[in-house]
């Protein structure tokens, strides 16, 4: 009987002390008065050791004590060893939500928060950003992604928080109703807006219909397809072959004349053109549509 009851009083025995919480970056005077009220005559923010990391302790042990109340004139008796841990708290689901709602910014989403991770983690304020906010292969699919962000404790310390969630906001894209041909450019008439509600990107890939007449498709888009911008191209204000207008500018002399493209480019963009009269190839700025200038330095002969 002895032998069971002292096995029943082994944890208690060896029971671990409770820890003091803490908040800040440092244990300071008043975190230790709490602990041990004979040290309240240290001043209150004064700092004694670094706070320990979340998950961890910070044990101060009677030779530390004595030699703390001994460099602050204290006559105390130290009773024992004293605990401290950083406070920390259960992942909060709503104040979570809050966060995500605020980074993403678009009116009428939908944020379903699926999972989160850790359990626990440091009192402090949550962070989350777009940027930490991972995508779906497709705008369509409704899979869930992980968003990744911080809880922002002690000043500027960040514990790293994780959750998977499901995102949908109501977005618009532009459709071919008609198939579209690759190097042709496209015309308004071939398109068509349409509402759908879809994974909000970052950047968005889906141009208005203005932004799309005139463009031209690298690769071919199928009759009721998505026309995305990563699919565009500009096209060329001049193109190889084309006889253009040349301007040639050299102080307050100008000269006009006709020439016949080399190569292909946009406005700002520098190509060779030929005078169809001598054959000599020049440099020349684009212009404008069909346009290009000469400048001092930039018209050498070959």
């Amino acid at each position: 009987m002895k032998i069971i009851l002292l096995i029943a009083y082994l944890p208690l025995v060896f029971a671990e002390t409770p820890c003091v919480s803490v908040t800040g970056s440092q244990i300071v005077g008043a975190d230790l008065a709490r602990a041990l009220p004979a040290f309240s005559g240290i001043q209150t923010d004064s700092p004694l050791a670094p706070a320990p990391l979340p998950g961890s302790t910070r044990v101060f042990y009677v030779s530390e004590l004595q030699a703390i109340a001994s460099r602050f004139s204290l006559v105390v008796s130290v009773p024992g060893e004293v605990c401290f841990r950083f406070a920390t708290e259960a992942l909060n689901r709503e104040r979570a939500l809050d966060e995500m709602r605020k980074a993403l910014n678009i009116p009428d989403s939908k944020i379903e928060l699926l999972e989160t991770s850790p359990a626990l983690v440091p009192v402090g304020k949550m962070e989350f950003t777009r940027e930490g906010l991972s995508a779906p292969a497709s705008p369509d699919q409704q899979t869930p992604v992980f968003w990744r962000g911080n809880v922002v404790y002690a000043g500027d310390r960040r514990y790293p928080i994780q959750a998977k969630v499901r995102v949908a906001a109501p977005l618009r894209r532009v459709v071919a109703i008609e198939s579209l041909r690759s190097g042709v450019a496209v015309k308004v008439e071939q398109l068509r807006e349409e509402a759908f509600e879809g994974f909000p990107r970052v950047k968005s890939s889906s141009p208005a219909l203005d932004e799309v007449a005139g463009m031209i498709p690298v690769h071919p888009v199928a009759m009721g397809g998505e026309v995305r911008l990563d699919n565009l191209v500009r096209p060329n204000d001049v193109n190889r072959g084309d006889l253009v207008h040349v301007e040639v500018r050299f102080g307050g002399a100008h000269l006009a004349l006709m020439g016949r493209a080399e190569a292909a480019g946009h406005v700002g963009d520098v190509v060779a053109i030929r005078n169809p009269e001598s054959s000599k190839i020049f440099q020349a700025r684009v212009e404008a549509k069909d346009k290009v200038i000469v400048l001092p330095n930039e018209g050498e002969n070959n």
